[in-house]
C-alpha cells in the first residue's frame, strides 16, 4: 500500500537502543519496502565486521535502488543517506530510554543483528552516553540542511507510537 506521507526511500535513525529496527519492520509490513538493518551489512555472526569499503559497497547499491527503508544510525554514512532518500524519521529519545531498550533486548533474538546479546556491551552504552553530544547535533545539521526531505522526529515511544498507529489506521 501506497503512504505518500513517507516516500519509497525511508532512513530511520536515533540512538542504539531508541528501536529504530522495530519501526521498521514494522513500515516494512505496511509499506512492502525492502528493508536492510545496516548492522546485519556490517557485523558478522562472529561479531567481526566487513571492511569500511565492502560496507560502503553494499550501502550504495542498496540506495541505487527504487524503494527500500534502512535502518540504523552509523554516523559515518548519514549525508549520503539523506541525499538519496526522500523521507527521515529520527528517533530522538534521551539517554535513559534509550538505555532501557538497550536494557530490554538482552537475551532476545533479533532479525536486526546476527547475534543474541547476552550482556550489555560495554561499548554500546558509551555510544548511548555520547549520542547527545555527538551525533544529534549532527543530525539536526543535516535536518537543516536537507529540508526538502519528508521529515518526521519524535522524542518519545509513545508519539512515534501515535503516530504509527495512524498509519496502520489509514491501511484498513
Amino acid at each position: 500500500m501506497e503512504y505518500p506521507e513517507l516516500g519509497k526511500r525511508i532512513i530511520i535513525v536515533g540512538c542504539s537502543g531508541s528501536g529504530k529496527s522495530t519501526l521498521a519492520r514494522k513500515l516494512q509490513e505496511l509499506t512492502g519496502l525492502p528493508l536492510f538493518h545496516l548492522d546485519n551489512i556490517w557485523w558478522k555472526e562472529d561479531r567481526t565486521h566487513i571492511t569500511r569499503d565492502q560496507f560502503d559497497h553494499k550501502l550504495y547499491k542498496i540506495m541505487e535502488t527504487d524503494g527500500w527503508i534502512i535502518d540504523g544510525d552509523y554516523s559515518r554514512t548519514y549525508e549520503p543517506r539523506f541525499k538519496k532518500c526522500d523521507t527521515v524519521i529520527f528517533l530522538d529519545y534521551d539517554e535513559e530510554e534509550c538505555m532501557k531498550g538497550i536494557m530490554e533486548r538482552i537475551g532476545t533474538r533479533r532479525p536486526d543483528i546476527p547475534w543474541i546479546e547476552k550482556e550489555p556491551d560495554p561499548e554500546l552504552i558509551e555510544l548511548v552516553r555520547k549520542y547527545g553530544s555527538e551525533n544529534r547535533p549532527k543530525l539536526y545539521d543535516l535536518l537543516k540542511k536537507y529540508p526538502d526531505k519528508k521529515i518526521f522526529i519524535f522524542d518519545t515511544r509513545s508519539k512515534m507510537q501515535e503516530w504509527l498507529s495512524g498509519l496502520s489506521r489509514e491501511r484498513t
